[in-house]
């Protein structure tokens, strides 16, 4: 079991930038890649990003790709999106997860989800 808590989401006029972390505990996630995810009102959740177990490669949908970056920090079980240059359109409840393998991009293939931290971007 591994349990998951993400932070760092809060209100920022577009343009603007924030910083998620997404801390593990339980069940080592180190060996695992992670992914984050959001999800708007009304709207099914869609991938945005993925870390590998090591950090070394990235993974990033296109609407964030160049804006997003992901990393993590192995030795505090944190793994981290650093958003910039954020649009209104990026508001959403973030999850991080864990990847179990299969399609990177799908929700079903990851396990044991963060409650959310909400990202709300003003214009």
């Amino acid at each position: 079991q591994v349990q998951l808590v993400e932070s760092g989401g809060g209100l920022v006029q577009a343009g603007g930038s924030l910083r998620l972390s997404c801390t593990t505990s339980g069940r080592s996630s180190t060996r695992y890649s992670m992914g984050w995810f959001r999800q708007a009102p009304g709207k099914e959740r869609e991938f945005v990003a993925q870390i590998s177990s090591s950090g070394y490669r990235a993974l990033y949908a296109a609407s964030v790709e160049g804006r997003f970056t992901a990393s993590r920090d192995n030795g505090k079980n944190t793994v981290f999106l650093q958003m910039n240059s954020l649009k209104p359109e990026d508001t959403a409840v973030y999850y991080c997860a864990v990847f179990r393998g299969g399609d990177y991009y799908a929700a079903e293939e990851y396990d044991y989800w963060g409650q959310g931290t909400q990202v709300t971007v003003s214009s």
